[in-house]
């Protein structure tokens, strides 16, 4: 075996410094912590050394001090050095004498890690910002790598999701048109003529936290590839069903760490002064590869890469991290048990929560995982009887929430679980009432927070990404807000119960119309339904989760289209921007609208839910948003019949209406 070289080299300006292993090379600049090289196989640098040192491999943080901070640090030590393992770190203090406003209050530690014939590199940092610093925002964290463009032009984000991608210059003005924002552009002259008529926009290429672990670029001159692995997702905040971005044009790939996109303001990524926090990010895995030149290499490639994720997940939590801030197995916990779910109004008995997502996050409310930006998080899916185990939970304090494909609202267990070194927590049988205060007369779709049963439009046929045509990832095409003015051109959705099929006719976001030359009108959809018993004293309610919201406004009419207050109006709400950015679900939100029965006639009745803001083409009920845009998707929707209704809230993924509850005794 090779042992591995650590060596310092002096150039003009700056430091290097190199290890070696015998099959990588890497090349870090010292102080600033910028990764510049990686030599493997023939490729003498697989980043791009047309770039700048800064330009090549680095982390950065998005805040409100500093715009793009790339996180240069000052000091560099050898943690460790043996013939096994080399592991760097490259530091930095915040000073708020010459750093305010210049760079992020936050402390930094960027470690790289390269082992005795491991084809890649290790790399964490662990960040901390003591009690003193004043507020700061970060929004968005992450690692980036830019990739020599001249031989990274295939990219792969799943066994569907891969691709020969644009370079940076086939996004220029003079081989693209720039669509409705600047990340979207359609390629009407590329190198490659294969590529031409194209829809390129980064946002197409994102994925959800529990799906990020693997992707990366493949070099086909060298039958290289170039790949990022995270094996556990325990630092990224949002919960297992975040959405992030992963690679995009000019041969980039990221490691998104903190992101808010598909979130927006309503993600907390805001610490204040006298808030201690310290976190580790990572370690990630850079994971390098080869294959003989041949026509399958590409899929040899990636088979390869997933062989070797699948051995990155049997050893976390890494046991060869120096810091004592990663612990490794032994100091860990494990929360395990069983989830049931009791809906008496649909079944005799309990049920198990089958595939439940099962989340330890920071304490809060309940649903409050999705918003949490600063904490770590474990998930689980639960098996088809209702167990759950979480492993490898670092030491904290936690709250346990969930939530059951096909059933609506979020669970909490109302109790604070400590995690020490070593404890295995078993919490038994655990019991989700899910809110409901009636039978359901009628409802729109599945509880699942997307709104993928509904109808997804094709896309226009000039405006088509070759990578979205699979089924599952149709939605992510460019343009279908656009779609809904095509089809509804001259009035609004109508959808009857009974008669409708919602995979057909509902819409899958709720947005404004296009009336005439990008005149933007606000919508009214209705629900028509029969009710042939209504209870006039008792009290209905119409539950509506929503999957997403982008600076829109659901006003609520019973019966009454020309209401001039309507009955209830979840006022402007979200940011997630999901529409624009090709999403299917943001932050979820669940409203219970309380409505007296005199509000009903016997037989025909109508709801009527207007989109009331239309200053932008994203107002909607489904986006993601941090633009001025107002979208909003209806997911489900059902109204219930209940004396005790809860609180007032408004959804996506569902529509129902229930009917009133008996009363008791």
């Amino acid at each position: 075996m090779v042992k591995i070289i650590l060596m310092l080299r002096y150039l003009l300006y700056s430091f290097q410094v190199i290890i070696r292993n015998g099959i990588v090379e890497v090349t870090i600049e010292n102080p600033s912590g910028y990764l510049t090289g990686i030599r493997y196989k023939k490729v003498n640098n697989i980043l791009e050394g047309r770039h700048r040192s800064d330009n090549r491999g680095y982390w950065d943080i998005i805040s409100d001090h500093c715009p793009m901070d790339r996180l240069v640090t000052k000091n560099f030590k050898v943690i460790t050095r043996t013939d096994e393992i080399v592991e760097l770190s490259f530091t930095k203090k915040w000073n708020s004498t010459t750093d305010y406003h210049k760079t992020v209050p936050l402390n930094i530690d960027k470690r790289f890690i390269v082992r005795r014939g491991v084809p890649g590199l290790y790399m964490y940092g662990i960040f901390e910002r003591e009690e003193d610093f004043p507020d700061a925002s970060m929004d968005h964290i992450r690692i980036a790598f830019k990739l020599r463009e001249d031989r990274f032009r295939f990219m792969a984000l799943s066994d569907s999701r891969q691709r020969i991608m644009p370079s940076t210059d086939d996004r220029s003005s003079s081989r693209a048109r720039t669509l409705a924002f600047k990340e979207a552009v359609v390629l009407t002259n590329p190198s490659d003529p294969q590529l031409k008529g194209e829809v390129d926009d980064k946002y197409q290429y994102s994925t959800e936290n529990k799906d990020n672990k693997l992707h990366g670029w493949i070099s086909d001159d060298d039958a290289v590839g170039f790949w990022i692995i995270t094996p556990s997702s325990e630092f990224r905040a949002g919960g297992p069903h975040k959405q992030g971005l992963t690679s995009h044009p000019g041969a980039t790939s990221l490691c998104m760490l903190v992101t808010a996109h598909y979130a927006g303001k309503d993600f907390d990524t805001t610490y204040k002064k006298g808030e201690h926090w310290k976190k580790v990010f990572g370690p990630a895995f850079i994971y390098l590869n080869s294959a003989s030149s041949s026509n399958d290499h590409r899929k040899t490639l990636w088979m390869d890469a997933k062989r070797q994720l699948n051995e990155e997940i049997e050893s976390w939590p890494y046991n060869f991290t120096r810091s004592q801030d990663f612990p490794h197995a032994e100091q860990r916990g494990e929360v395990s048990g069983q989830l049931l779910v009791r809906d008496r109004y649909t079944d005799k008995g309990l049920v198990p929560a089958q595939s439940a997502f099962v989340v330890l996050a920071a304490p809060g409310d309940a649903g409050s995982w999705q918003r949490d930006g600063k904490g770590y998080q474990f998930w689980t899916q639960a098996d088809t009887n209702g167990h759950f185990d979480i492993k490898n939970v670092r030491p904290g304090e936690y709250n346990l929430y969930a939530w059951v494909h096909g059933f609506i609202g979020d669970y909490k267990l109302d109790l604070n679980i400590t995690i020490q070194p070593g404890n295995k927590i078993s919490l038994g049988t655990l019991i989700y009432d899910p809110p409901r205060n009636g039978p359901t007369l009628w409802e729109i779709g599945i509880p699942d927070r997307t709104a993928s049963e509904f109808f997804i439009p094709e896309p226009d046929p000039m405006l088509v990404n070759s990578l979205c045509l699979d089924e599952a990832d149709k939605y992510r095409q460019y343009g279908l807000w656009d779609r809904y003015s095509d089809i509804y051109s001259h009035s609004d959705l109508v959808y009857t119960i009974g008669t409708s099929n919602y995979s057909q006719d509902w819409f899958f976001a709720h947005v404004p119309r296009n009336v005439r030359n990008n005149t933007l009108r606000p919508t009214t959809w209705q629900i028509k339904y029969n009710l042939q018993e209504i209870t006039k004293t008792g009290t209905y309610t119409l539950q509506l989760a929503l999957a997403s919201a982008s600076f829109a406004e659901v006003q609520v009419r019973f019966n009454d289209p020309d209401a001039v207050r309507p009955h209830f109006t979840t006022r402007r709400i979200g940011y997630d921007n999901a529409v624009a950015r090709h999403g299917i679900h943001g932050i979820f939100r669940l409203y219970s609208i309380e409505v007296t029965g005199n509000r009903f006639e016997k037989g025909e009745n109508t709801i009527f839910l207007t989109q009331s803001r239309s200053k932008g083409a994203f107002n909607a009920v489904i986006t993601f948003g941090d633009k001025d845009v107002e979208v909003y998707k209806i997911s489900r929707a059902y109204i219930v019949r209940s004396n005790n209704a809860p609180p007032i809230a408004w959804g996506l993924p569902r529509v129902r209406l229930l009917s009133t509850m008996r009363k008791r005794g």
